[in-house]
Protein backbone atom coordinates (compact mmCIF):
# COMPACT_ATOMS: atom_id res chain seq x y z
CA UNK A 1 0.00 0.00 0.00
CA UNK A 2 2.95 2.44 0.46
CA UNK A 3 4.23 1.58 -2.91
CA UNK A 4 1.02 2.62 -4.25
CA UNK A 5 0.75 5.62 -2.36
CA UNK A 6 3.99 7.15 -2.81
CA UNK A 7 3.40 6.25 -6.43
CA UNK A 8 0.15 8.69 -6.34
CA UNK A 9 1.97 11.36 -3.87
CA UNK A 10 5.91 11.74 -5.25
CA UNK A 11 6.29 13.68 -8.54
CA UNK A 12 8.28 10.28 -9.78
CA UNK A 13 5.63 8.20 -9.11
CA UNK A 14 3.26 10.77 -11.47
CA UNK A 15 5.40 10.63 -13.99
CA UNK A 16 5.65 6.99 -14.09
CA UNK A 17 1.44 6.86 -14.13
CA UNK A 18 1.54 9.21 -16.84
CA UNK A 19 3.75 7.21 -18.68
CA UNK A 20 2.38 4.03 -18.73
CA UNK A 21 -1.01 5.31 -19.02
CA UNK A 22 -0.09 7.19 -21.99
CA UNK A 23 1.50 3.86 -23.40
CA UNK A 24 -1.70 2.03 -23.00
CA UNK A 25 -3.53 5.05 -24.92
CA UNK A 26 -1.16 5.10 -27.81
CA UNK A 27 -1.69 1.35 -28.27
CA UNK A 28 -5.30 1.94 -28.18
CA UNK A 29 -4.79 4.40 -30.87
CA UNK A 30 -2.83 2.28 -33.15
CA UNK A 31 -5.29 -0.21 -32.69
CA UNK A 32 -8.28 2.00 -33.26
CA UNK A 33 -6.90 3.07 -36.53
CA UNK A 34 -5.76 -0.45 -38.06
CA UNK A 35 -9.89 -1.14 -37.16
CA UNK A 36 -11.48 2.22 -38.73
CA UNK A 37 -8.92 1.52 -41.76
CA UNK A 38 -10.93 -1.97 -42.58
CA UNK A 39 -13.42 0.49 -43.84
CA UNK A 40 -11.43 0.85 -47.48
CA UNK A 41 -11.68 -3.36 -47.22
CA UNK A 42 -15.29 -2.51 -47.84
CA UNK A 43 -18.56 -2.64 -45.64
CA UNK A 44 -19.23 -6.11 -45.50
CA UNK A 45 -15.15 -6.35 -43.50
CA UNK A 46 -15.92 -3.51 -41.40
CA UNK A 47 -19.64 -4.46 -40.54
CA UNK A 48 -18.48 -7.85 -39.48
CA UNK A 49 -15.69 -6.10 -37.30
CA UNK A 50 -18.16 -3.82 -35.51
CA UNK A 51 -20.51 -6.72 -34.76
CA UNK A 52 -17.36 -9.01 -33.43
CA UNK A 53 -16.71 -5.92 -31.01
CA UNK A 54 -20.38 -5.59 -30.19
CA UNK A 55 -20.97 -9.42 -29.72
CA UNK A 56 -18.03 -9.51 -27.09
CA UNK A 57 -19.30 -7.60 -24.33
CA UNK A 58 -17.52 -9.49 -21.66
CA UNK A 59 -14.49 -7.97 -23.82
CA UNK A 60 -15.56 -5.02 -24.76
CA UNK A 61 -16.92 -3.18 -21.44
CA UNK A 62 -13.66 -4.00 -19.38
CA UNK A 63 -11.78 -2.83 -22.23
CA UNK A 64 -13.40 0.48 -22.00
CA UNK A 65 -13.72 1.06 -18.62
CA UNK A 66 -9.51 0.55 -18.64
CA UNK A 67 -9.70 2.75 -21.52
CA UNK A 68 -12.01 5.06 -19.33
CA UNK A 69 -9.45 4.71 -16.08
CA UNK A 70 -6.32 5.24 -17.81
CA UNK A 71 -7.64 8.59 -19.60
CA UNK A 72 -8.59 9.88 -16.07
CA UNK A 73 -5.19 8.64 -14.94
CA UNK A 74 -3.16 10.69 -17.40
CA UNK A 75 -4.76 13.62 -17.33
CA UNK A 76 -4.89 14.19 -13.64
CA UNK A 77 -0.91 13.24 -13.52
CA UNK A 78 -0.38 16.00 -16.17
CA UNK A 79 -2.48 18.30 -14.55
CA UNK A 80 -0.43 17.51 -11.10
CA UNK A 81 2.91 17.53 -12.68
CA UNK A 82 1.97 21.07 -14.21
CA UNK A 83 0.90 22.22 -10.79
CA UNK A 84 3.57 21.35 -9.33
CA UNK A 85 6.28 22.33 -11.51
CA UNK A 86 4.07 26.03 -11.43
CA UNK A 87 5.24 26.12 -7.72
CA UNK A 88 8.31 24.80 -8.10
CA UNK A 89 8.89 27.64 -10.27
CA UNK A 90 6.70 30.76 -8.70
CA UNK A 91 8.45 33.24 -10.93
CA UNK A 92 9.14 32.95 -15.02
CA UNK A 93 12.60 32.79 -15.79
CA UNK A 94 14.05 36.19 -16.65
CA UNK A 95 15.83 35.34 -20.24
CA UNK A 96 13.20 32.62 -20.89
CA UNK A 97 13.32 31.74 -24.85
CA UNK A 98 10.12 29.80 -25.81
CA UNK A 99 11.91 29.08 -29.31
CA UNK A 100 14.16 26.43 -26.76
CA UNK A 101 11.17 24.38 -26.20
CA UNK A 102 9.23 22.76 -28.69
CA UNK A 103 5.55 24.06 -29.93
CA UNK A 104 4.17 20.50 -29.24
CA UNK A 105 6.23 20.35 -25.62
CA UNK A 106 4.64 23.83 -24.60
CA UNK A 107 1.06 23.12 -25.27
CA UNK A 108 0.77 19.44 -24.11
CA UNK A 109 -1.80 20.22 -21.56
CA UNK A 110 -4.10 22.33 -23.90
CA UNK A 111 -3.89 19.91 -26.38
CA UNK A 112 -4.35 17.08 -24.54
CA UNK A 113 -7.32 18.94 -23.32
CA UNK A 114 -8.41 19.81 -26.22
CA UNK A 115 -8.47 16.06 -27.57
CA UNK A 116 -10.11 15.00 -24.31
CA UNK A 117 -13.46 17.40 -25.62
CA UNK A 118 -12.67 15.58 -29.21
CA UNK A 119 -12.90 11.98 -27.58
CA UNK A 120 -15.87 13.29 -25.64
CA UNK A 121 -17.79 14.26 -28.83
CA UNK A 122 -16.70 11.66 -31.07
CA UNK A 123 -17.50 9.23 -28.38
CA UNK A 124 -21.03 10.53 -28.77
CA UNK A 125 -20.72 10.63 -32.22
CA UNK A 126 -19.93 6.93 -33.38
CA UNK A 127 -20.48 4.90 -30.09
CA UNK A 128 -23.65 6.82 -28.23
CA UNK A 129 -24.70 7.89 -31.52
CA UNK A 130 -26.39 10.66 -30.43
CA UNK A 131 -28.40 12.04 -33.31
CA UNK A 132 -28.32 15.36 -31.78
CA UNK A 133 -25.20 15.84 -32.62
CA UNK A 134 -24.41 14.49 -35.49
CA UNK A 135 -25.35 17.08 -37.76
CA UNK A 136 -27.05 14.63 -40.32
CA UNK A 137 -30.64 14.38 -38.95
CA UNK A 138 -30.23 10.65 -39.55
CA UNK A 139 -30.36 7.74 -36.24
CA UNK A 140 -27.44 5.82 -37.10
CA UNK A 141 -28.69 3.65 -34.17
CA UNK A 142 -31.44 2.51 -36.78
CA UNK A 143 -28.49 1.74 -39.57
CA UNK A 144 -28.75 -1.85 -40.53
CA UNK A 145 -27.47 -3.81 -43.42
CA UNK A 146 -28.58 -6.70 -45.22
CA UNK A 147 -27.23 -9.16 -42.26
CA UNK A 148 -29.27 -7.28 -39.76
CA UNK A 149 -26.09 -5.89 -38.70
CA UNK A 150 -25.45 -2.45 -37.50
CA UNK A 151 -24.43 -0.56 -40.24
CA UNK A 152 -20.74 0.97 -39.47
CA UNK A 153 -19.71 1.53 -42.95
CA UNK A 154 -22.75 3.45 -43.69
CA UNK A 155 -22.76 5.23 -40.35
CA UNK A 156 -19.14 6.40 -40.64
CA UNK A 157 -19.44 7.36 -44.91
CA UNK A 158 -22.67 9.31 -43.58
CA UNK A 159 -20.80 11.28 -40.40
CA UNK A 160 -17.97 12.45 -42.31
CA UNK A 161 -20.13 13.59 -45.18
CA UNK A 162 -20.47 16.32 -42.86
CA UNK A 163 -17.28 19.03 -43.88
CA UNK A 164 -17.53 20.68 -40.42
CA UNK A 165 -17.56 17.01 -38.81
CA UNK A 166 -14.70 16.31 -40.71
CA UNK A 167 -12.75 19.45 -40.14
CA UNK A 168 -13.14 18.90 -36.57
CA UNK A 169 -12.04 15.72 -36.88
CA UNK A 170 -8.76 16.21 -38.48
CA UNK A 171 -7.77 19.34 -36.35
CA UNK A 172 -8.16 16.93 -33.05
CA UNK A 173 -6.23 13.71 -34.71
CA UNK A 174 -3.54 16.76 -35.57
CA UNK A 175 -3.24 18.16 -32.28
CA UNK A 176 -3.59 14.35 -30.51
CA UNK A 177 0.08 13.51 -33.60
CA UNK A 178 1.54 16.78 -31.99
CA UNK A 179 0.69 15.42 -28.65
CA UNK A 180 1.98 11.72 -29.50
CA UNK A 181 5.13 13.45 -31.13
CA UNK A 182 6.25 15.13 -27.57
CA UNK A 183 4.42 12.16 -25.53
CA UNK A 184 5.94 9.34 -26.72
CA UNK A 185 9.36 11.03 -26.25
CA UNK A 186 9.24 11.80 -22.54
CA UNK A 187 7.68 8.76 -21.85
CA UNK A 188 10.94 7.55 -22.96
CA UNK A 189 12.42 9.52 -20.83
CA UNK A 190 10.27 8.87 -17.77
CA UNK A 191 10.74 5.49 -17.67
CA UNK A 192 14.46 5.75 -18.39
CA UNK A 193 15.11 4.68 -21.54
CA UNK A 194 16.15 7.35 -23.44
CA UNK A 195 19.94 8.87 -23.23
CA UNK A 196 22.58 9.92 -25.62
CA UNK A 197 22.60 6.67 -27.21
CA UNK A 198 19.23 5.63 -28.15
CA UNK A 199 17.39 9.07 -27.81
CA UNK A 200 17.45 10.37 -31.16
CA UNK A 201 16.24 7.37 -32.58
CA UNK A 202 13.40 6.90 -30.33
CA UNK A 203 12.83 10.74 -31.24
CA UNK A 204 12.55 9.68 -34.40
CA UNK A 205 10.54 6.60 -34.26
CA UNK A 206 7.85 9.41 -32.32
CA UNK A 207 7.75 11.43 -34.97
CA UNK A 208 7.03 8.97 -37.13
CA UNK A 209 4.70 6.92 -35.46
CA UNK A 210 2.69 10.64 -34.85
CA UNK A 211 2.84 11.30 -38.78
CA UNK A 212 1.78 7.57 -39.47
CA UNK A 213 -1.31 7.93 -37.55
CA UNK A 214 -2.13 11.44 -38.78
CA UNK A 215 -2.24 9.99 -41.98
CA UNK A 216 -3.59 6.97 -41.34
CA UNK A 217 -6.47 8.60 -39.24
CA UNK A 218 -7.48 12.34 -41.64
CA UNK A 219 -7.08 9.68 -45.02
CA UNK A 220 -10.91 8.50 -43.45
CA UNK A 221 -12.61 11.74 -44.05
CA UNK A 222 -10.61 13.25 -46.54
CA UNK A 223 -11.65 9.64 -48.60
CA UNK A 224 -15.24 9.82 -47.66
CA UNK A 225 -15.15 13.84 -48.48
CA UNK A 226 -13.82 13.56 -51.96
CA UNK A 227 -16.71 10.52 -52.47
CA UNK A 228 -15.62 7.05 -51.52
CA UNK A 229 -18.54 5.33 -50.37
CA UNK A 230 -21.22 7.37 -52.05
CA UNK A 231 -23.37 4.85 -52.58
CA UNK A 232 -24.10 4.17 -48.70
CA UNK A 233 -25.67 7.44 -48.37
CA UNK A 234 -28.21 7.33 -50.99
Amino acid sequence: MNIIANLFKSSLGKKYIMAVTGAALFLFVVGHLLGNLQIFLGAETINRYGHFLQANKEILWPARLGLLAAVALHIWSAVKLSAENKEARPMPYADWNPTVASYASRTMLMSGLIVAVFVIYHLLHFTVQAKSINLTGQDFVAFQDAKGRHDVYRMMVTGFSRPLVSAFYILAIGLLCLHLNHGAGAMFQSVGWKNDVYGPSLDRFAKAAAWLIFLGYVSIPIAVLLGYGKEAVK
